[in-house]
């Protein structure tokens, strides 16, 4: 499991700089409008340099004019896009950022996220993506559940891991019991259920062949469907042979698969 090791900016905190080379992107600063422009607006943040802030930036919905939204003197609070010390350059937006880009994502990270809602099939949690990612009912324990409600509640902070994401689709998936520690015992359980379930079928296949004994005794008697029978017995039991060696096929491959991801 991959851990994101950098300590990321909050783009809810408020940070108080002093110079241009203390900005980060994604900080929050206050400042306080100096000059409105047809393109957008200055913005004077306390670094000796003023920011600009383009009309786009100025909120999620289309503006007409930047004298719709600001006005010279107004104390605003903004988020820094790009910073450049060496030309004195500074780009802010009114929008507040993503905590987590599709960029920072990657298969296998984990995240702390929030339960924003329930629903049959499993449960979306805000990781501060530009979408919810969803945790299939199946990965949120290693218990059966029958409904997320048994386990979760909207509100609820969980550590969560991308099993896999699409930006592309805007879909992100979430897996809890990945970070979960297996309980021994059901991994026991669950092998021996599976065992036996395999055995039941085998036993099942064999009832259906006829033995050797049973064959002889009855041409013994004159039986005249006993060729017929014979010969049915003979493609069954090859039959019963084959599905064998691929049930056997079968529980190993599971069996090492279980323990893999176990």
């Amino acid at each position: 499991m991959e851990e994101n090791n950098a300590t990321p900016v909050e783009p809810t905190e408020t940070a108080n700089p002093t110079s241009i080379d203390e900005l980060e992107p994604k900080m929050k600063v206050n400042g306080t409008v100096s000059r409105l422009e047809l393109y957008g607006a200055f913005i004077d943040i306390g670094v000796g340099t003023n920011a600009l802030i383009h009309i786009s930036k100025l909120g999620k919905e289309h503006v007409n004019r930047v004298s719709d939204v600001l006005q010279v003197g107004d104390e605003v609070s903004v988020w820094i896009e790009r910073v450049d010390p060496e030309q004195e350059q500074i780009m802010v937006s009114m929008v507040e950022p993503l905590a987590v880009e599709w960029s920072d994502l990657r298969k296998g990270e984990a995240f702390s996220g929030t339960v924003a809602r329930l629903e049959s099939y499993g449960a979306f949690v805000d990781i501060g993506a530009e979408r919810e990612g969803l945790v299939h009912i199946s990965e949120i324990s290693h218990d059966y559940v029958k409904n997320p409600s048994e386990k979760l509640s909207v509100g609820d902070v969980v550590q969560v891991e991308v099993l896999d994401f699409s930006k592309r689709k805007r879909r992100i998936d979430l897996s809890i019991k990945n970070l979960l520690e297996k309980p021994e015992s059901a991994a026991q359980a669950d092998t021996s259920y599976r065992a036996q379930e395999v055995t039941e079928e085998f036993e099942e296949e064999f009832e259906e062949v006829p033995t050797a004994m049973e064959v002889a005794l009855r041409k013994a008697m004159g039986d005249d469907s006993i060729d017929a029978l014979e010969g049915q017995s003979k493609r069954t039991g090859k039959k019963s042979k084959k599905k064998q060696r691929a049930a056997q096929d079968d529980l190993l491959d599971r069996t090492l698969q279980y323990q893999k991801n176990g």
